[in-house]
């Protein structure tokens, strides 16, 4: 299963390549994983009934868990929903605190052009980076973070500025979205089919496309008018509609990000890909706050 977010997909190949391998030799047990011995392989010494140390009963197909000894280079688990949650909420918390320090500090002049247009390139950058690179170093991630919270930051006063309470508006709004969409997938109102997945897709490459589109005939001052980038910029109607869309789409992407996440955890990924998978999520919460921030300045205005 593909998912619409380039972090979390390359995730999913992870989780393929860990599937294949336990699929691979089903016979022969993973390094630091115990097997019963099948027929006609020696016995254990040890009396009946007896299991070592670590070890609990799986589900028909699933790998045994690891035995391993405290502190051993072996000493490793697997990612579980509680390690992507809290490593998520870690990240949200890191670039809200990075988001209000600028807000507070970066007021105007050079400091804060640089503010914009150094968080704007270094966030692309190591954004790409840890995506392709698959990197789940947390300071590396968290360094993210606070790049997003400082662009966040930035830009958020400036639409403060022109409409004074639509910062919390978006943000309520984000959540909002995020936990429905959450509650959608955990009581399988919504599931991850490849017929909606392919649907998510082609309409996540269509509103992506027309935007670049927009922004590149934007900057010759061809506008077609979907989308405005500046706060006290004008949206008629079709900029409107537009970001309905992308909103609309952005909040669909999720439920393909939790059923990655949700294959991560089945097929055992190591505890580290907790924060590969935070990431993930944050890149999408940061990509629908600015698209309910734009459709609520095109209504105020």
């Amino acid at each position: 299963m593909k998912s619409s977010n380039p972090v979390l997909n390359r995730l999913g190949a992870v989780a393929q390549a860990q599937r294949a391998s336990y699929q691979a030799s089903p016979a022969q047990p993973q390094p630091g994983y115990w097997q019963p011995p099948g027929y006609g392989q020696p016995q254990r010494d040890e009396p009946q009934g007896y299991e070592p140390q670590g070890y609990e009963p799986q589900g028909y197909g699933q790998p045994y868990p690891p035995v391993v000894t405290p502190g051993s280079a072996r000493d490793t688990r697997f990612m579980s929903l509680d390690d992507v949650v809290t490593r998520t909420i870690a990240l949200i918390v890191l670039t809200g605190a990075a988001g209000a320090v600028s807000w507070l500090t970066v007021r105007s002049g050079p400091l804060l052009a640089l503010a914009m247009i150094g968080s704007v390139i270094a966030g692309l950058v190591l954004g790409l980076v840890i995506s392709f690179a698959r990197i789940t170093n947390p300071l590396v991630i968290s360094l993210y973070a606070v790049l997003q919270g400082v662009l966040l930051g930035v830009v958020s006063r400036e639409f403060e500025r022109f409409y004074p309470g639509i910062v919390i508006q978006a943000v309520v709004g984000t959540f909002g979205v995020f936990a429905g969409m959450a509650a959608l997938y955990r009581f399988r109102v919504l599931r991850a089919t490849p017929k909606f997945t392919r649907f998510v897709l082609g309409a996540l490459i269509g509103v992506v496309a027309l935007s670049l589109i927009n922004w590149v005939l934007a900057m010759f001052g061809h506008n077609l008018g979907i989308a405005y980038y500046g706060p006290g910029e004008k949206g008629g109607t079709l900029a409107i509609v537009f970001s309905l869309a992308c909103i609309a789409i952005g909040a669909l992407t999720f439920i393909l990000d939790f059923d990655m996440v949700e294959q991560g955890i089945r097929y055992g990924l190591p505890a580290k890909y907790a924060w590969y998978c935070a990431f993930g999520l944050l890149v999408g919460l940061i990509y629908l706050y600015w698209q309910i921030l734009r459709l609520l300045g095109y209504l105020r205005r």
